[in-house]
């Protein structure tokens, strides 16, 4: 085990009293769901007999990614059950909104547990899964060790690692090596991810691929998108979507530059974290503008300026509805959203300069005029008043993006394989996923499978 390696260990132990009263803090501000917090601490296995495959993904995003590559799983081998762990309140939500009806037998949704290394063995010996995989960057080390310790075998999915990420990384080289050398199989998102992880010491490395590529369009309750069309009428909008803390001033401050010019004009906010509803609108209301929220059943009506639609899961709607979207996490550095989403649904897209958990699409959107890139609330303003009053222009923006992807195109630089047909990517994902089972592994049925932990906590999706 390496120094750092040793470091995480012997922190995540002093630090879990700590960690307690963190979780009871959070769960008081709605981050964490109050009784399913023994999760947290590794309790609540209710393992099935057979074979049990472990998926963790962090967040919304990943988890919606994997949601069809749970689908080719579960058809490919029908007697497999599945274990998915997430880490905030809203991914479960979503799962549980979303997973189709056939997979909820065979599914069950635990948080996982924090990188506490009893936590993390309690975890493992409850569920004793005989393989797991990691979506994109989760490399918890705690975590990761124990699972390898056990001889399971581990697979990153949907793999990324950016240059800066990587920069980090190689101050730990003996870490970085130890954790993604634990992987029998890393499938990087583009021929550039693979290089920068297998430069850190992971091996076998293919590029099958982004799974949110080829995600599905979000949903959309028709009959909500009908009301919401006729509360809103001809009036001039545009969406901000997915924005973090510090993105709505500059909204904001887009709006009050533009309403001159553009009567009526209604400015729409998702906030990425629908909690943070009722700050946005305070702060909207703050600068002298109407306000409405949509979590408290409000529609957007001729007086309001401010629609808040801190909501779950209904991002899809909102892009429907606006022919103009500001992608958020952006402006700030966070990172930015999944801008592939808005492209689908026909609308043009503005981004930040802020873009490295999207750099692939990003740099694709943008090399193809089917993206439009601002800096400040300035060109945030100026950028969306040019679509708004120029039909156009906005139109040849949403169908470049829309185009782009339907595009089989290459999954990063030019010495990357061609991305595989959409429909094939999940299962070819799946197969390899499938595939670290192999033959000869035993079933668990007599070795504890099937056992529950009395501290069960959350039931089968």
């Amino acid at each position: 085990m390496s120094l750092l390696g040793l470091a995480c260990q012997l922190g995540g132990t002093l630090l879990a009293p700590a960690l307690r009263l963190h979780l009871r803090r959070r769960a008081g501000q709605g981050k964490e769901v109050p009784a399913r917090l023994p999760e947290r601490l590794g309790h609540g296995a209710t393992r099935p007999p057979g074979r049990l495959f472990w998926l963790h993904a962090a967040s919304v995003g990943e988890t919606l990614s994997l949601l069809p590559v749970l689908e080719a799983m579960a058809s490919a081998a029908p007697e497999l059950h599945l274990l998915l762990t997430t880490g905030t309140v809203n991914s479960a939500r979503l799962l549980a909104e979303r997973l189709p009806e056939a997979l909820r037998p065979r599914v069950q949704h635990r948080f996982l547990p924090l990188d506490v290394p009893a936590w993390c063995n309690r975890f493992l010996r409850g569920w004793q899964p005989d393989a797991a995989a990691f979506v994109e960057s989760e490399l918890w080390p705690n975590l990761l060790r124990a699972t390898a310790r056990r001889g399971v075998p581990m697979a990153l999915v949907n793999a990324r690692m950016s240059a800066n990420s990587a920069r980090r990384w190689r101050w730990a080289p003996g870490l970085a090596r130890e954790l993604l050398g634990g992987f029998r199989l890393v499938l990087a998102q583009t021929g550039a991810d693979a290089a920068r992880l297998g430069g850190l010491g992971a091996q076998g490395v293919r590029c099958l691929g982004n799974l949110k590529d080829f995600a599905p369009p979000l949903p959309a309750d028709p009959a909500a998108l009908a009301a919401l069309r006729q509360a809103v009428g001809d009036r001039p909008l545009w969406l901000a979507a997915s924005t973090h803390p510090g993105e709505e001033t500059q909204v904001l401050a887009a709006h009050a530059a533009m309403a001159a010019r553009l009567p009526g004009l209604l400015t729409v906010i998702v906030p990425r974290h629908p909690e943070r509803g009722a700050a946005v609108a305070a702060e909207a209301l703050a600068a002298g503008l109407a306000t409405a929220q949509r979590s408290q059943g409000a529609l957007p009506g001729p007086q309001v300026a401010v629609y808040v639609a801190d909501t779950l899961g209904e991002l899809g709607l909102f892009y429907r509805l606006a022919r103009l979207a500001f992608v958020g996490g952006s402006l700030v550095p966070h990172g930015g959203q999944n801008p592939l989403e808005p492209a689908r649904l026909g609308c043009a897209i503005m981004l930040g300069p802020h873009c490295w958990n999207f750099a692939d699409p990003v740099g694709r959107l943008l090399a193809a005029d089917a993206a439009l890139p601002v800096a400040d609330a300035a060109t945030l303003a100026a950028t969306a008043l040019d679509v708004l009053t120029n039909q156009c222009r906005g139109e040849n923006v949403a169908k470049a993006a829309a185009a782009l992807v339907m595009t089989n195109l290459p999954g990063g630089d030019a010495s990357a394989p061609p991305l595989p047909p959409q429909e094939a990517l999940p299962g070819q994902v799946a197969q390899a996923l499938l595939d670290l089972l192999g033959p000869s592994l035993a079933m668990r049925a007599g070795s504890g499978a099937g056992r529950t932990n009395p501290g069960a906590t959350a039931p089968v999706i």
